[in-house]
């Protein structure tokens, strides 16, 4: 019988320790860290981050010195993973791209642009380190328009500097929960998002054993309201071969009192619109976090004081604790 009871109570102190593990990693997401971050990002001096350009080079330094400081290690040998992109010469919007055989006809033009951008990657290696999944956010904005009267820099607060801070709060707190996952953690920040979905694309073309990539979770402006009478509403994009997916977020936000009320949707269509779609057509199944288009969005007025502060905490705290499950459950 003390046999008996001696395991149960041991049994009940593994859960009892995994629970207060993962409890450890949500209670450091703050707004204070959102704010911080948030407010660096989307800050004057780093003139909108266009992809390629200085502030952008900035906001790469910044993200890799916040990774740094987490204890989070790089993936591979560096925190950056460089790339080349290449467009046709043209009046108007450039659409860019990393496919090698439209990089080979562009090179034979009399004239082409061509960018280096980075993407920024750490990791925490798993018990299985050889199955992985991923949290991102794209780093890159619109930058500056001269020509423009006014405010002349496309500060991307919510495009997408609050993905970016829940994705640097989510490794912190991987961290802070002191246990080891078992599939390794990837934390990736893209490069070239508004160019065409670049640095993802390149990421998930040039990975070896992409079946190995057991799910994505991407965030793509998370910080503001589409309807103010609605200042909970979050949309909650899901491959539906995994309607766990949407068990999971259900019962998180009644077990940790998220003040969260989810927009649903599983299509294949609907995962298309960020660099969720990079994974997706490779059948990689993911989660997108996003708040809905607003006035601001694509405009020089997307400023970090019109956040919804409050809300982009508890979608931090979701996708954490949906990250944890990819990361942890056995079956899944």
């Amino acid at each position: 019988m003390r046999i008996l009871v001696f395991i149960y109570c041991l049994f009940l102190s593994l859960f009892v320790f995994s629970q207060s593990s993962k409890e450890k990693g949500l209670n450091i997401i703050t707004r204070d860290r959102a704010e911080a971050c948030i407010g660096f990002l989307a800050d004057d001096a780093l003139e909108g981050r266009e992809a390629g350009k200085r502030g952008s080079i900035i906001a790469a330094r910044y993200i890799e010195s916040q990774l740094k400081e987490s204890g989070i290690k790089p993936f591979r040998e560096s925190y950056c993973q460089p790339f080349d992109t290449y467009g046709i010469e043209r009046q108007g919007r450039i659409r860019y791209t990393v496919n090698t055989d439209s990089i080979v006809k562009y090179k034979q033009m009399p004239a082409f642009q061509k960018r280096n951008l980075t993407n920024i990657l750490g990791c925490i290696e798993g018990r299985r380190k050889d199955e992985y999944v991923i949290i991102g956010a794209h780093y890159d904005h619109l930058g500056k328009d001269d020509t423009l009267t006014g405010d002349k820099i496309y500060n991307g607060a919510d495009d997408n500097a609050s993905g970016v801070s829940a994705v640097l709060q989510i490794a912190k707190a991987f961290i802070a929960s002191g246990e080891k996952p078992l599939r390794t953690v990837i934390f990736a920040f893209w490069d070239g998002e508004e160019l065409g979905l670049l640095g993802s694309e390149y990421f998930a073309g040039n990975f070896t054993n992409i079946s190995e990539i057991k799910g994505y979770i991407n965030f793509d402006m998370i910080g503001r309201n589409n309807d103010e009478s609605n200042p909970t509403q979050v949309v909650y994009f899901y491959s539906e071969q995994k309607p766990e997916f949407k068990d999971w977020i259900e019962s998180d936000i009644a077990n940790y009192n998220l003040k969260l009320k989810s927009d649903y949707k599983s299509s294949l269509n609907s995962l298309r619109g960020s660099d969720n779609a990079s994974f997706n057509k490779r059948n990689i199944p993911v989660i997108w976090y996003h708040t809905d288009g607003h006035p601001d969005y694509h405009q020089p007025s997307d400023h970090a004081d019109k956040i919804n502060w409050e809300k982009l905490v508890d979608i931090t705290k979701a996708a954490y604790l949906n990250l944890w499950n990819m990361a942890n459950l056995e079956n899944y």
